[in-house]
Parts: structure tokens; C-alpha cells; sequence
């Protein structure tokens, strides 16, 4: 007789596993910064379903580079799966900034280098038809904000230091010869 799947984050039953016995892996992953021509930047609100009540924050679109992929090549794959904007990889500036984070979940631990893009777009409502299972779940609706509302919000934004990113993307002389180092950061649902 087979041993019964473990509950999923937001399955009744489920519990938050200790941090040493989460799943944990490594991976690289290109973050977004899309901004529109009012520079109001686009955020989705993420969740861990796995957490009552749930937790929230909000985050730009990206996600990991797959095997094959250069940076560029994933950060157009993943604006068109979660955004459905065709972008050009002439159009992406960057990399401006590579940071290792770790993101500690309810279910997984991710240990992560992220490097980060901008693009400009015209404004757009966001076609989610691309997502992931996992996105079509967790992720609770999109926004563009201005820099005035990412200074004045008390929601967690992940990166913390968008405000310090957004004034980056306009001094490319700072990260023309390659992406600036950030420095080591936890972003976690549940923390480490």
C-alpha cells in the first residue's frame, strides 16, 4: 500500500515544515523592472498559500533562466509568459544589478542569484494567460505604481530597495561596464 501525498501550501492539512526540512535549491533568475512612460512600475502581488493567514507581498515580473537560456533570452520569455508583451532584447537595459537572496517559503528555500533588467512600455493590462500553474495561483492581481506610492506603502516589496533600483535604471554610466553587485538579502514568506 503506498504512502499518501503530503498537502500542498493551501491544501487543508498542510504544515509548514521547519526550515532544515523544506526543499531547498539553487537556481539563477532574471527580475524586470518594466516601467511605462508616466514611470509607474508594474508589480505583481505574490503569496504563500501555504501560510494562514496568507502572506503577501509584491514583486516584478521575472523568474529562473532555463538551461540554454542567456540572461536576455529569459528575460523576454518570462515578460511574454507573464506580462504577454512581446519585447525586443534591444529594448531591455541591463544588467544593472546581480544580488544573491534567499527566499524562504512554507513549502521550499530558494537560494537565488537575481540580476536585474529594466524595460520602458507603453502602458498595458497585464495577459495572464501564460502563466504557470503556480503563478495562476499565487499570484493575486498586478499594479503599476508610482514612486511616490512605493515610498509612501507599508505592503513589503520585494526587492526592498526598489526606489534605490528605479533610480539605477537612469544612470546607465554606473552599470555600463557590467551589473553592480548587491549585496546578500533574505526575502522570505517565512523566515530563515
Amino acid at each position: 500500500m503506498g504512502m499518501a501525498t503530503p498537502p500542498l501550501p493551501g491544501q487543508p492539512g498542510f504544515v509548514v515544515p521547519a526550515p532544515e526540512d523544506r526543499q531547498r535549491f539553487a537556481r539563477r533568475a532574471v527580475r524586470v523592472l518594466v516601467l511605462d512612460e508616466d514611470d509607474r512600475l508594474l508589480l505583481f502581488l505574490d503569496s504563500d498559500l501555504g501560510l494562514d493567514p496568507v502572506a503577501h507581498w509584491w514583486d516584478t515580473p521575472g523568474g529562473g533562466v532555463d538551461p540554454g537560456e542567456d540572461d536576455l533570452d529569459a528575460v523576454v520569455r518570462e515578460l511574454a509568459e507573464e506580462t504577454g508583451q512581446l519585447v525586443d532584447r534591444a529594448a531591455v537595459r541591463g544588467p544593472l544589478l546581480e544580488r544573491q537572496v534567499v527566499h524562504g517559503y512554507s513549502d521550499k528555500v530558494v537560494d537565488q542569484t537575481e540580476v536585474f533588467f529594466a524595460v520602458r512600455l507603453p502602458p498595458f493590462e497585464v495577459d495572464s494567460s501564460g502563466y504557470t500553474e503556480e503563478e495562476r495561483l499565487c499570484i493575486a492581481e498586478t499594479r503599476w505604481w508610482t514612486r511616490a506610492e512605493l515610498a509612501g506603502t507599508t505592503d513589503e516589496i520585494w526587492p526592498a530597495d526598489v526606489l534605490a533600483l528605479l533610480d539605477l535604471v537612469e544612470r546607465p554610466e554606473d552599470w555600463a561596464g557590467g551589473a553592480l553587485r548587491g549585496p546578500r538579502v533574505e526575502e522570505s514568506s517565512v523566515p530563515l
